[in-house]
């Protein structure tokens, strides 16, 4: 993608800007002639006595400060209504991007940044394309024509502002060089500091359960402390150039009313000539004095901007395809999911060697194997949340990565092994899949298959509960049960549930797979640790190292008796021997 398109963004406002500017030039001519009516009342009314005239000059004052207050008001609330329509598309552009990106930009960056991204580094450039931006222009312009009236009535006079100028401009520029890295590393640190709190924030019961909010607190001390002296730096940056400045535009001030007043004793400057001009001197001090807080605000924008443009840069890994007709169809039939020798490497590192399967219509196939084998990484390849380093995934003969993403996606309804439910009620949890044109019928369907209506419908406001970020205040059962229905109300042909029965009590699971067997047209992919979960499936794979180790029905797995007969015997070895003794005790006994 391109970078950050600010061009393009103002001249889709272009009519918003051309008002303001229309008003601007205005309000600034405006200004430029309340000297020169200064100068007449002087010149021709207290000096010359023309007493008559002081009406006029008087309604010309006040004509003045009207068309002034108009103009301004119109340009102000011009550029404003720009800036802001500009950061709410540029907000979303970038919001936008961000959800088209790869996995991979995600495990790269953490969720602190981006916040500061889409916030605060948004609104650093909003500033500068709305209030502080008009500031800018303002100034330039105002300065200009001022120098100009000045050259006017004394280009001698005009010297002393045109010799401290760029004295002035020399202090801002190096004030903008200094900021510049300054709000580089602040905006870095501000996202930091976000990361930490929301990390915090999210795991605030495991940091209670632990004990740990000494150290959390520590924690981000350390960045909010860095975050207090990178601050305290900018600070002393501004306190050490801009007294410099307030300097020269007092010392402006002394040395125009001490040359003037040699003028107009020696008859080369009328003293209404020297009122206008120490008018027009003291109407130039704003743009100079405030040059260093727009410098500020410039540089800040500068930095944000190069920030955005970074993520903007950034290319997600996984695409759509070219969108040719035949190429993005996917075949007729019956849905048949197929993994032809994958391999997956990821940062250098093998995940998975030589995987095949097939997994047709309304069969169910079983995925077991220790911490870190791969399991979940096979559910993120068939959802194309990467792409194979080599062989190939097939969704009724064709390849995924010929196929839409949506198309590939919306084949599948998943229940992620880490659940997270969003801070909405729980019917809005559950419509995630379909939100606009699923019926309420189909969500309480799905809340029955999994056994979610239960508690739901015990609840005061029912499906109408609103649950807290990430499901806080639900028990981890209840969220699976959410999460599982919100799959379920999916109806996709593919039913790909990651561990996700683990905080299930044994009833309640066998209870939930009871009613899964009935679904005969739905595939269903199940990752488990339990064996409980696995043991009716057509086909059960076994994983070790990232490779196939086994593969079978239950009972063909059990009569091998090494990987999957072991897990067994850890699960239920005892449990199954105490039943023995019971029996043989029993059998004594009678």
């Amino acid at each position: 993608m391109k970078k950050n398109p600010i061009g393009k963004y103002i001249s889709q406002k272009w009519y918003r800007y051309l008002i303001a500017m229309v008003c601007m030039l205005i309000s600034i001519g405006l200004d430029m002639c309340a000297p020169m009516v200064t100068k007449r009342i002087i010149d021709n009314v207290i000096v010359a006595g023309q007493e008559t005239l002081l009406m006029g000059y008087l309604f010309m004052l006040l004509g003045i400060g009207v068309g002034r207050s108009v103009t301004q008001y119109v340009k102000q609330v011009m550029f404003d209504l720009a800036g802001v329509e500009i950061a709410c598309k540029m907000r979303k552009n970038l919001f936008s991007h961000i959800q088209k990106l790869s996995m991979n930009f995600f495990h790269n960056n953490n969720t602190g940044e981006l916040l500061a991204r889409t916030k605060d580094d948004v609104d650093h450039v909003w500033d500068v394309l709305g209030f502080v931006g008009m500031l800018i222009i303002e100034g330039v312009i105002h300065t200009v024509s001022i120098l100009i009236c000045m050259f006017q009535l004394s280009p001698y006079l005009t010297v002393i502002p045109v010799l401290i100028l760029p004295v002035i401009g020399w202090i801002a520029v190096s004030l903008e060089k200094r900021l510049d890295g300054i709000y580089g590393e602040i905006s870095e640190q501000n996202a930091e500091l976000n990361t930490v709190a929301q990390e915090n924030l999210s795991g605030v019961r495991t940091v209670k359960a632990f004990a740990r909010e000494e150290y959390e607190i520590e924690k981000f001390t350390r960045h909010n402390q860095r975050f207090y002296d990178l601050n305290m730096e900018q600070a002393k940056t501004q306190a050490k150039y801009e007294p410099n400045i307030t300097f020269l535009t007092k010392t402006l001030l002394i040395l125009v009313l001490l040359a003037g007043g040699i003028f107009v004793m020696t008859g080369s400057l009328t003293l209404g000539a020297l009122g206008a001009f120490m008018q027009y001197a003291n109407s130039i001090l704003w743009p100079m004095e405030n040059i260093g807080w727009l410098s500020n605000c410039l540089a800040s924008a500068i930095a944000s901007n190069r920030k955005i443009n970074k993520i903007l840069m950034e290319e997600p890994e996984i695409q759509d395809p070219e969108k040719e007709p035949k190429a993005s169809q996917l075949p007729d039939g019956d849905m048949q999911l197929e993994f032809s020798h994958v391999n997956f490497t990821l940062d250098g590192n093998e995940i998975l060697e030589d995987i095949t399967f097939t997994l047709p219509q309304g069969k169910t196939l079983g995925i077991m194997g220790m911490t870190g084998t791969g399991k979940t990484t096979i559910v993120n390849l068939m959802q194309r949340f990467y792409d194979v380093t080599s062989g190939v995934i097939l969704l009724n003969g064709k390849d995924i990565r010929e196929l839409p993403l949506q198309t590939v996606r919306g084949a599948c309804e998943t229940v992620m092994q880490d659940i997270f439910l969003f801070s909405d009620t729980i019917e809005g949890n559950i419509r995630l899949g379909n939100r606009a044109d699923m019926e309420s019928q189909t969500v309480k369907e799905a809340a029955r298959t999994a056994h979610a209506a239960s508690f739901v419908e015990r609840m005061n406001q029912k499906y109408d509960t609103v649950i807290g970020e990430r499901g806080v205040g639900l028990s981890g059962g209840q969220k699976q049960r959410i999460s599982l229905a919100r799959a379920l109300a999916k109806q996709a042909p593919i039913l790909i549930m990651d561990d996700a029965t683990s905080a299930l009590d044994m009833e309640t699971e066998h209870a939930i797979w009871q009613e899964l067997q009935t679904k005969e047209h739905c595939s269903k992919v199940i990752i488990a640790h339990r064996i409980s979960a696995v043991k009716n499936a057509d086909e059960i794979i076994v994983l070790k190292n990232g490779r196939i180790a086994e593969r079978g029905t239950h009972e063909e797995l059990m009569q091998q008796q090494e990987l999957y007969y072991s897990t067994w015997e850890a699960q239920y070895g005892d449990y199954h021997k105490a039943l023995e003794v019971i029996g043989e005790e029993e059998l004594i006994c009678q």
